[in-house]
């Protein structure tokens, strides 16, 4: 077994892991005014953080909540998002969603499944995007949601920690976690500086990889 799951906490990572696609590049691309590409580079370089990556790439979309909602909903959920949490519960696995993206659509998948959900939010309202998961002492302190945060939390309760994510906003958490499990961008960062991990392409990947022991 991959990991002991009884005595383990899994953070999966939402947008390009549990959606099939990155959902606020998707919102980006059909809703978002030029500009937001360059925003995004300076971000994938390491130039800004992600929380003024995402306020300035907010800033570009000009919708209303239906329209914003709409956009998001095109993008599928990965069918094996419920066996997969499923099983990791009834093999007694905590289970959370960490995304450091725009957030509101976020809960609309996670929430008929009772999964904690750490993400950003946006308030229609105001048109404001806010954060109430950052950690402003943690020592880059520039992120949107802190991933690093849970990680140690559920490290210092004792947990196994294992995280399955995609993107650069993986990266940090990928340094603290026990097991990564990783696609895209943050499998190549993991190859690149020598992060232990395991790949995979879809959520029935990592079905595979934590349950295969698992009586069914």
């Amino acid at each position: 077994m991959l990991v002991d799951l009884p005595y383990s906490s899994v953070f999966l990572d939402f947008d390009g892991t549990i959606s099939t696609a990155d959902i606020g590049l998707h919102l980006l691309e059909r809703l978002g005014a030029p500009g937001w590409r360059e925003i995004s580079t300076a971000y994938e370089r390491g130039e800004i953080g992600s929380r003024e990556c995402l306020v300035d790439e907010w800033a570009t979309i000009d919708a209303t909540e239906a329209q914003a909602r709409a956009v998001a909903a095109e993008v599928p959920i990965d069918p094996d998002l419920a066996p997969l949490v499923t099983g990791l519960r009834a093999a007694g696995a905590e289970v959370t969603v960490v995304s450091d993206g725009f957030g509101f659509y976020v809960h609309e998948a996670c929430d008929p499944f009772g999964l904690r959900v750490v993400t950003n939010a946006v308030d229609f309202s105001t048109g404001d995007l806010e954060f109430p998961y950052e950690d402003r002492c943690c020592p880059c302190s520039t992120c949107g949601v802190c991933k690093q945060a849970p990680i140690r939390d559920a490290s210092r309760a004792g947990r196994e920690t294992v995280l399955v994510g995609d993107g650069a906003s993986d990266r940090k958490a990928a340094m603290l976690a026990d097991v990564v499990i990783a696609k895209g961008v943050l499998r190549a960062w993991c190859e690149t500086f020598g992060i232990a991990h395991h790949p995979f392409e879809t959520l029935a990947d990592v079905r595979a990889l934590l349950l295969a022991d698992v009586a069914t």
